[in-house]
């Protein structure tokens, strides 16, 4: 027996109805994503946080300071990228909550049920994502 089918989110016209059953399987995803990425930004931050607190290190040589400094401009962007992923996967529950999930944020399109399921956080259609990046 086929799931009921979910009328309200939009697909394009080549594609099925998003049904009851699809939006669980991505909400769980999502839901997670939210949990291992949460996990993920703690540990990015504590290994940022003791490579501040840990000072410059033993000597006063410059490729130590170099080094110091690159590890912590590493960690810091690894922190930066996780907490960035959160906030996208968490948007992209409160858009599936709220109805607007498909909905291409420039066109008001749908941006394809196939296009969210591979990744369930994009907010831009294909010809909308592809229009931004060319400019």
């Amino acid at each position: 027996m086929r799931a009921a089918a979910v009328r309200e989110l939009p697909v394009k016209d080549t594609e099925d109805a998003w049904t009851t059953a699809e939006l669980a399987e991505v909400r769980s995803e999502l839901e997670a994503e939210v949990d291992r990425l949460a996990r993920h930004l703690d540990d990015a931050t504590s290994s940022f946080s003791a490579l501040v607190a840990g000072g410059e290190g033993a000597g006063d040589d410059q490729v130590d300071h170099g080094a110091a400094t690159a590890g912590r401009e590493h960690e810091m962007t690894i922190a930066n990228n996780a907490r960035d992923l959160l906030e996208q996967t968490q948007r992209a529950l409160v858009r599936l909550g709220s109805g607007a999930f498909g909905v291409c944020e420039t066109c008001s399109g749908p941006i394809g049920k196939a296009r969210l399921q591979a990744f369930p956080r994009v907010t831009l259609c294909v010809t909308c994502k592809a229009r931004g990046e060319r400019r």
